[in-house]
């Protein structure tokens, strides 16, 4: 057979000159200093710079952090970055960067925290001034009103002996980190790294997650605005859940929506429960085969906070799916949610709907593991701790990069789309007349995007101060 070339035929040398790649990165690095993230990483980060001429710690988190949001995986890829500083500027050597990481203990991480709180105030600032109110989540067509905060944990394998990591409940070996994700924005609220025999449903870890999370929200949201927090069962353990009745005593409107075990008290009362109406989809339409019920009253609710509603969801089982004993002899699959959103706060196939969007944050977390916490770098826990924490930063720029900068498909794509569209894109960079340029190819399909991107980050209001 004949080969037919359908590629125009090249000739590769390694002579070029003015080149440079990965330029939506910078898009990155300089909204870190355009929310004020750079200066106040720098300043958490003050004590631990040995001589002035040397590198900012501040800004070798910053550049991390851009790194993982680049879709670095190792320490080793800030190369990319360090290799053009026409770009980037001068970055870091993998050893300096190994050792901010190292030095990087509980009260440095505590600043760093607080750093983001910081820029993330500046970036909601922004956004109202530039676009208006935060986005609202969407359930079955509606919004949901307030913020919505998502927490869930996952499994990170390891292969190698590290600090900390040890076998999982689903017999792998590595860590189990608890995270906490903002439904609205995308963002990473909060992340606790833990080892992997750590405990689904463990109160003092719930606690701990959501308490940072909500210290990463704005005051004037935190105190002003109803919160919804999400959880699957390992959230619905009653210390956790009375946690969070007594931050209404602080003045905050939080409310929960979480998985519920499934008792023999709750057996009895579905078996009891009359009144079923169609459950509801994504798009608002009713879901063939689903139903909806409500059984709050139908059991005894000890242990639970006064005012706990339960909702009960049940449909037909697909093939193949795995089934609890009750459920087969019931020829339905069920699913029990404990909300105290009150009567009046909408139709039990919206709440049950609304709690089912909690399923998002699997998705949050998988493109998570993808900019940087599906690997972590060390056998030492704390260098992983230090890892966990910027990887959340990098999940940070990538959501403000897209609510202050991108609109249409690009705003809501995940980050691979986002890289392989945007940040890697190569350019020619060129200095004249004391201004350095980048020129994108103009047949890019995604040179305008870019280039007005760029463009709103110059406009961009900047904080003063």
């Amino acid at each position: 057979m004949k080969a037919t070339a359908t590629r125009p035929k090249i000739m590769v040398t390694g002579g070029g000159r003015g080149v440079v790649g990965h330029v939506g990165a910078r898009l990155l690095a300089d909204l870190a200093d355009a929310t004020a993230l750079t200066s106040v990483f720098s300043e958490a980060l003050a004590g631990l710079r040995q001589r002035q001429g040397g590198h900012d710690p501040g800004r070798i988190a910053v550049d991390l952090a851009v790194m993982l949001a680049d879709g670095g995986e190792a320490i080793g890829d800030l190369a990319v970055l360090r290799d053009q500083q026409a770009l980037f500027g001068p970055v870091a050597s993998d050893p300096t960067a190994w050792r901010l990481l190292a030095q990087l203990d509980d009260k440095m991480l505590a600043e760093l925290r607080s750093a983001r709180a910081h820029a993330r105030e500046i970036a909601w600032a922004q956004h109202a001034e530039v676009r208006g109110d935060l986005p609202q989540p969407m359930v079955a067509g509606q919004p949901v009103d307030g913020l919505v905060l998502d927490i869930d944990a996952t499994l990170v394998m390891c292969h190698s002996e590290k600090e900390s990591a040890t076998r999982t409940w689903k017999k792998t070996f590595g860590y189990h980190p608890l995270l906490c994700f903002l439904d609205n924005t995308g963002e990473a609220l909060a992340g606790l790294l833990r080892e992997g025999r750590a405990g689904s449903n463990t109160t003092a870890d719930h606690i701990t997650v959501l308490d940072q999370a909500l210290t990463q929200i704005p005051d004037a949201y935190r105190h002003g605005t109803p919160i919804l927090l999400r959880a699957d069962a390992a959230g619905s353990s009653h210390g956790f859940l009375a946690h969070v009745r007594s931050l209404r005593e602080q003045h905050l409107d939080i409310r929960f929506s979480v998985g519920a075990a499934m008792t023999e008290p709750v057996r009895e009362a579905i078996r009891a429960a009359t009144g079923w109406v169609p459950a509801i989809d994504n798009g608002g339409d009713l879901r063939e085969h689903a139903e909806v019920c409500e059984i709050t009253g139908l059991f005894d609710p000890a242990g639970w906070p006064e005012g706990t509603r339960f909702l009960v969801r049940r449909e037909r089982p697909h093939p193949g799916a795995h089934l609890s004993l009750f459920d087969t002899v019931e020829g339905w699959r069920h699913q029990i949610i404990a909300t105290d959103t009150p009567p009046g706060g909408g139709s039990i196939q919206f709440l049950e709907a609304r709690h089912r969007a909690h399923a998002r944050v699997e998705d949050r977390i998988r493109c998570g593991k993808n900019t940087g916490f599906g690997r972590f770098p060390s056998r030492v826990f704390a260098i992983n701790q230090a890892w966990l924490q910027l990887a959340l930063t990098g999940i940070d720029l990538i959501a403000w990069t897209q609510n202050l900068l991108l609109d249409g498909d690009l705003a809501r794509a995940e980050p691979k789309k986002l890289r392989y569209r945007l940040l890697h894109v190569a350019a020619r960079i060129t200095r004249t007349a004391r201004r350095t340029r980048l020129a994108i190819a103009a047949d890019w399909p995604w040179t305008d995007t870019l280039t007005s991107a760029f463009k709103k980050l110059t406009a961009l209001p900047r904080p003063t101060g």
